[in-house]
């Protein structure tokens, strides 16, 4: 028999805080804060942290990053979390110290499986919703070690740098310029970033 009452205790009050957050909760919020809190103990780090440890890379955005910055105390203002916009409910959490990364996501089985877990809920979100807050890390996670394909302290950057581009004349932070034939340029006025706007 499964057992469907028993819940994390660190885990409802990561969910409380990420419902406060978000103004509710939902089974991708649940999954975040799942995947952040098994990467803290597969990487043996105390979270949610204090400081700028752990660098979390997430797969999409909305109600999954906030659970998996709640778990974690990784987010985008502090510079610990990237968006890398895959749209998987998928995120890799690196060790700043020692360069480990592991790479968690949701299992193949994991919504299949729901059900199992939450017998009782009147629709499959909630089930999800339910299901996701009890079942087995090995069960409703995958966690993979990984190397990363770049470089995370050119990423991470150093604070306090700044260039203005010799085209436009904005300030350009966190070495993000670029040279192009030894002109110092920001990403969209040298091409290598398409611009997401047009000027008016």
């Amino acid at each position: 028999m499964i057992d469907t009452v028993t819940r994390i205790p660190a885990l409802e009050l990561v969910l409380a805080q990420s419902a406060e957050l978000h103004k509710h909760l939902c089974p991708r919020q649940v999954l975040g804060a799942r995947m952040g809190m098994l990467a803290g103990r597969l990487l043996g780090l105390e979270l949610p942290q204090a400081g700028k440890r752990l660098f979390t890379f997430v797969e999409t955005d909305g109600c999954f990053a906030d659970g998996v910055g709640v778990a974690t105390g990784c987010w985008l203002g502090r510079r610990t979390m990237r968006l890398i916009d895959y749209g998987k409910v998928a995120a890799t959490f690196v060790d700043t110290r020692d360069g480990r990364a592991i790479r968690v996501r949701p299992s193949a089985q994991a919504r299949s499986r729901a059900c199992i877990h939450a017998p009782g809920a009147k629709s499959r979100w909630h089930a999800y919703l339910n299901a996701y807050q009890v079942m087995p890390d090995e069960e409703l996670l995958e966690a993979q070690p990984i190397t990363l394909a770049l470089d995370l302290k050119a990423l991470i950057s150093r604070n306090g740098v700044r260039a203005e581009c010799e085209r436009c004349g904005e300030e350009v932070i966190n070495e993000r310029e670029v040279y192009v034939q030894g002109e110092l340029l920001c990403r969209p006025c040298a091409g290598a970033q398409p611009p997401y706007y047009e000027h008016g």
